[in-house]
């Protein structure tokens, strides 16, 4: 692995980044996505640059047409005068490791544009919809200047919201016969849309779409942001009337709810300040846990919207292969998850998770589980958990939703037990 190094204490902040220049900006990503530099490490040296990027997300089920209304909009974007970055989250390939680059390809008619940077980024295994390393590379393109910065997900599920975090405007595209679909997903990225559009429009079903997506909005509150009224558009990629009224009604959303708002989600002074009451409630939570107790469980580190916990595996953890059991990794993360969603001091109760196995664990390994909220809201907060070995060998990746609940928590005591 190559060394890392601080782009701050090392003066590797280059003019030619800030302004704005393609193979610097391409430069730095890669710093990032290589692991050349430790994980954060550009975001604070670029902190008094960030703040003046639109940041528009785009999600939605796989085949919704994400990347070819990203292509329209680029184009109506460029007849506005605008410098766009596109980052493309794509699925890892099988035999690389590195972006299948789908999404890049539909867009290359841009690619070249001198006012449009494309960026194709690879899940690695990374759940929620992004990569890990999409918020800082984010901030790269918001120090290099870029008016707007797209983040399209890669294909995104009812649990994948991660964009919720990162976006200042968040699309949801829906394709034409979602039907009862809706139902089943609007606990998910339905809940954190501030735009709904409804692709391929010419398309049969797609009216009933939009009623059934209007009919679903009755459900839900106004967001706090101005009072926004989400709304629901119709849009065919080939209409440049569809695709400009869609940036209008983006435009609109910006003077409603303001840009950087990632920068304002990140952790204040104020959060750490209750930190030593979460991180007292999350001890009391695991030891009155008998099943995190009975596997060997025990928390080392926690916070609010965080907790970390370990267990060395033993011959009881095995399965007929000789190798740990993934529902014991699942267990682990489970117990992870659980704890940090539960620190802020309100039950959260679990409704969706989603868990990847990256190598096999075995007797004698020493596992731990960190979770960290992703993202939170009045009613629903996201969390990944990262198993790890010992050694720091990736294990397992597991997202999970919760929904928050009113209740304060009551530890059990023995008595209660």
């Amino acid at each position: 692995m190559s060394k890392q190094r601080h782009p701050q204490s090392a003066g590797l902040i280059p003019s030619a980044l800030l302004a704005g220049d393609r193979r610097a900006v391409a430069r730095t990503i890669s710093q990032i996505e290589h692991g050349e530099v430790a994980p954060g490490t550009w975001s604070a040296a670029l902190r008094s640059h960030l703040g003046r990027a639109h940041v528009l997300g785009i999600t939605g089920a796989p085949g919704a047409g994400k990347s070819t209304l990203v292509h329209a909009m680029l184009g109506e974007m460029l007849a506005r005068g605008r410098r766009i970055a596109v980052v493309a989250v794509d699925p890892s390939s099988p035999v690389s490791g590195g972006a299948v680059l789908g999404d890049r390809v539909r867009m290359g008619e841009h690619g070249a544009h001198p006012d449009v940077f494309i960026r194709s980024l690879a899940t690695r295994g990374h759940l929620g919809g992004l990569s890990s390393s999409t918020e800082e590379i984010v901030d790269v393109l918001d120090a290099a200047g870029f008016d707007t910065i797209i983040i399209e997900t890669v294909g995104a599920g009812q649990s994948e919201v991660e964009i919720m975090r990162v976006a200042d405007t968040r699309i949801v595209a829906c394709p034409p016969g979602l039907g009862d679909s809706v139902q089943a997903i609007k606990a998910g990225i339905l809940e954190i849309a501030d735009l709904l559009v409804v692709t391929k429009s010419d398309l049969p079903g797609a009216d009933s779409t939009v009623r059934d997506l209007q009919d679903m909005l009755h459900l839900r509150a106004k967001t706090s942001a101005g009072q926004w009224t989400v709304p629901v558009l119709a849009s065919r990629a080939n209409s440049q009337a569809d695709v400009a009224a869609l940036l209008d009604q983006v435009d609109a959303h910006l003077g409603s709810a303001g840009r950087a708002q990632r920068l304002q989600r990140r952790p204040t002074a104020k959060a750490s300040r209750s930190a030593d009451d979460a991180q007292a409630l999350v001890l009391r939570l695991v030891s009155a846990d008998p099943f995190a107790r009975s596997l060997g469980i025990s928390c080392t580190e926690a916070g609010a919207g965080t907790a970390t916990v370990a267990m060395a595996l033993g011959p009881q953890h095995l399965n007929f292969n000789g190798t740990c059991h993934g529902a014991v990794i699942f267990a682990l993360a489970d117990t992870a998850f659980g704890l940090a969603s539960n620190s802020h001091g309100k039950i959260a109760a679990g409704i969706d998770a989603h868990i990847t196995y990256q190598q096999a664990a075995r007797a004698g390994d020493h596992l731990l589980a960190r979770a960290v909220e992703v993202s939170r809201s009045r009613k629903l907060a996201v969390y990944r958990v990262d198993v790890t070995r010992g050694d720091g060998a990736m294990i397992s990746s597991f997202t999970g939703t919760v929904y928050v609940t009113g209740i304060e928590v009551a530890v059990p005591t023995q008595e209660t037990m």
